[in-house]
């Protein structure tokens, strides 16, 4: 029965991934007519996208179910890269994962490149660089890689004019990054005071130079942002629609779950009808850009997660081994639910299982 019920769950996961891998928006924001995109541009994106697409349908439809971790050092041994998500497990909110110093530094010795990956946007490579080094992590700000950075690193692969500005729903480690990058921004929490005088006639006014709208997790999120964002995307022609991520929750705190950024995004899609281009896990992108940098064979890395349709299909996505880990968001029972179809190859308590696993196996 578990067979047949799984088998279901994939079919209909199948179905969703080909009806949902071409947003109808798409077509008119990477058009060859799009006036902020070049026709290489176009050309790049719709081969990745007709990729990631055969990727995700493949995955789908032949992914075994999830086996337990029982050998860390043959799964150690059989990659050169670890690809690790932060919150739910590194850390939670603010509070380090216990273990997680002695696995890193045994992973450094044994010779392995380690990569951090997060989907939260509110703070700047640099800003994360202090955040690990406060954690007493030793991480290099060339390890780090958020959703905050993909956004210029986006922009810049699709040769995003520098004269247009980027409307920034979302906080400083987007508006860090961007500036870094060399692009003209406006919003981010500076906008999270402002209200909007309803009355009659009342006509609100937009920057016709804003030719992308990013949305990332934003505490400052208010409805001048939603109005504001909405003309831009609207009413600017060619105006890009991009999401850092799309979590639906997240930790900013141990104590419980909170909105993650996918609500944010979900209200400019409620109001402009268009689905964005997510930069963030589980879009391709930052792992395309990780291998092009790093100069990694996708086979040779294991992305570690705690979250199914974030870091587990990022992983799958991108053709490389996955291991899931339960610090964090999902359960054993959420994983081996019927109608979960997104199967990592391994799954295990937490990071610090490789050192308990190894020694078992010794």
């Amino acid at each position: 029965m578990l067979r047949s019920s799984t088998s279901v769950a994939v079919v209909s996961h199948t179905q969703r991934l080909c009806s949902h891998s071409l947003p109808t928006n798409y077509t008119s924001f990477f058009s060859p007519r799009n006036p902020l995109l070049s026709n290489s541009a176009f050309l790049k994106w719709k081969t990745n996208i007709a990729s990631s697409n055969n990727n995700r349908f493949r995955m789908a439809a032949t992914k075994a179910l999830a086996q337990p971790l029982q050998n860390a050092d043959e799964l150690i041994d059989s990659v050169e890269t670890f690809i690790f998500d932060c919150d739910g497990v590194i850390w939670k909110g603010d509070s380090l994962i216990e273990g997680v110093p002695e696995t890193l530094d045994m992973l450094r010795a044994k010779g392995k490149r380690l990569v951090f990956v997060t989907n939260n946007s509110t703070k700047s490579r640099k800003q994360y660089g202090k955040k690990f080094e406060t954690l007493g992590l030793n991480v290099n700000e060339e390890e780090i890689f958020a959703s905050s950075f993909a956004v210029p690193a986006y922009l810049k692969s699709i040769d995003f004019p520098k004269d247009k500005k980027v409307y920034v729903i979302g906080e400083d480690g987007i508006l860090k990054e961007l500036e870094l990058a060399g692009y003209k921004y406006v919003g981010g929490p500076e906008d999270g005071g402002k209200k909007i005088e309803l009355k009659p006639g009342f006509l609100m006014e937009h920057d016709e130079d804003v030719g992308a709208v990013v949305v990332g997790f934003d505490r400052y999120f208010n409805y001048y942002k939603i109005q504001y964002g909405t003309l831009c995307i609207r009413e600017n022609p060619g105006c890009l629609f991009i999401a850092t991520n799309r979590d639906a929750v997240t930790h900013l705190t141990d104590a419980q779950e909170w909105a993650g950024g996918g609500s944010m995004v979900g209200a400019l899609v409620g109001s402009t009808q268009r689905e964005p281009l997510v930069v963030g896990k589980p879009s391709t992108f930052m792992m395309d850009y990780l291998a092009n940098k790093f100069g990694i064979s996708k086979s040779q890395i294991c992305m570690v997660g705690d979250r199914l349709d974030t870091d587990i299909l990022f992983g799958q996505n991108g053709g490389c081994k996955t291991l899931l880990v339960l610090s964090g968001v999902t359960t054993t029972a959420m994983l081996q639910s019927p109608n979960n179809a997104i199967q990592p190859d391994f799954y295990t308590n937490k990071i610090s299982d490789f050192l308990s696993l190894k020694a078992a196996a010794v």
